[in-house]
């Protein structure tokens, strides 16, 4: 769904929602019959994007347990998994590639505090591993995504890049079905040791659980948040205004980009629309809305002190002009910080 549509789409699915829902950004928040308790979930599964399954299991959790850490849920309740099951590869290849998708996702679901406690397997051509994350918590517990305010520093946790680099470490021998090769158009300026370290660093921050985020979003008083993934950093920001209560627009003036993405989208015509904002993310980090320059400080040294990896302010929030609807916007000329 392209990301100028998504505002529209949310607010149709709204309309036909019971009292009790919350139209998430992130996850479906409902509340229970039980006074004063809500019950949080959300889903996600993928096909293979990284090629060691270990860490392919890993990057499906952490998405998908990003999707409640956004919402400031810190304690997941419990993590179902989904599976599915290559029937086309060879068996003994099939075994070894499913335990170590399953090894790969209980490990990072059990880093995160939770257990998986059960799910669903399907025979599939290709491996697919995700799952459902919920959490049953209180109204304490949650930073809700409609709080930001004009004045909000934004704050972003992990860079940007992750499809581009993805691609270019496949880039290496691959060849499309009619024939065009992607790598001569950045071997002149890209080695392949680039290329591994820049998809090594994706897999680091794709595996890198957002729970520190979590957790500091209640610490600094975050006016809410997003995680950043399949509609790209414009397409959540966008999202991220549209359920805002207040009047604000997001304008992006830094751009946190993994080491080489820019001049890779670039030598590639600019098709993944990395420099747009709108190139997809997966296993993203959170966008956050914090209420002034002094506690995105905080927010950055306590991400940073737990988690070892830098995050960045990248713009402000401010005031909707009066007749305009809420949105967001990468400013044309805005900083590009290499990671």
């Amino acid at each position: 769904m392209p990301a100028d549509k998504l505002a529209e789409y949310l607010a149709g699915v709204a309309n036909v929602l019971r009292p009790n829902e919350t139209p998430g950004m992130d996850c479906a928040l409902v509340a229970t019959r039980h006074a004063g308790l809500f019950s949080i979930s959300t889903t996600d599964f993928f096909y293979p994007n990284v090629e060691s399954p270990f860490a392919q299991g890993r990057v499906a959790a952490a998405n998908v347990l990003s999707d409640l850490y956004a919402n400031g849920v810190v304690d997941v309740d419990t993590v179902l998994m989904i599976l599915g099951v290559s029937m086309d590869m060879e068996p003994a290849d099939r075994d070894a590639v499913t335990k170590e998708m399953i090894r790969g996702f209980t490990t990072a679901v059990h880093e995160a505090g939770a257990s998986v406690t059960g799910g669903q397997t399907v025979r599939n051509p290709w491996p697919i591993i995700g799952g459902v994350a919920s959490a049953v918590v209180r109204e304490e517990e949650l930073v809700r995504p409609a709080g930001a305010r004009a004045g909000d520093v934004l704050v972003l946790t992990k860079p940007l890049g992750t499809q581009v680099a993805v691609n270019l470490w496949q880039w290496r021998g691959m060849v499309t079905p009619n024939g065009e090769r992607n790598w001569p158009k950045v071997a002149s300026f890209v080695t392949e040791a680039d290329a591994a370290a820049t998809y090594d660093a994706a897999v680091e921050s794709m595996t890198r659980l957002n729970r520190a985020a979590a957790a500091a979003l209640h610490a600094h008083g975050a006016h809410g948040a997003t995680d950043v993934t399949g509609f790209g950093l414009l397409g959540h920001a966008r999202n991220f205004a549209a359920h805002s209560t207040a009047r604000v627009s997001l304008v992006i003036d830094t751009l946190p980009l993994l080491a080489r993405t820019a001049a890779v989208d670039a030598a590639t015509g600019g098709g993944f629309r990395l420099r747009e904002g709108l190139s997809a993310e997966t296993s993203g980090g959170l966008l956050v809305a914090l209420p002034s320059d002094a506690a995105a400080a905080a927010f950055i040294a306590d991400v940073e002190a737990a988690d070892g990896r830098p995050a960045w302010v990248i713009g402000r929030v401010v005031e909707t002009p009066a007749g305009e609807a809420n949105g967001a916007v990468i400013l044309a000329d805005a900083r590009i910080i290499e990671v």
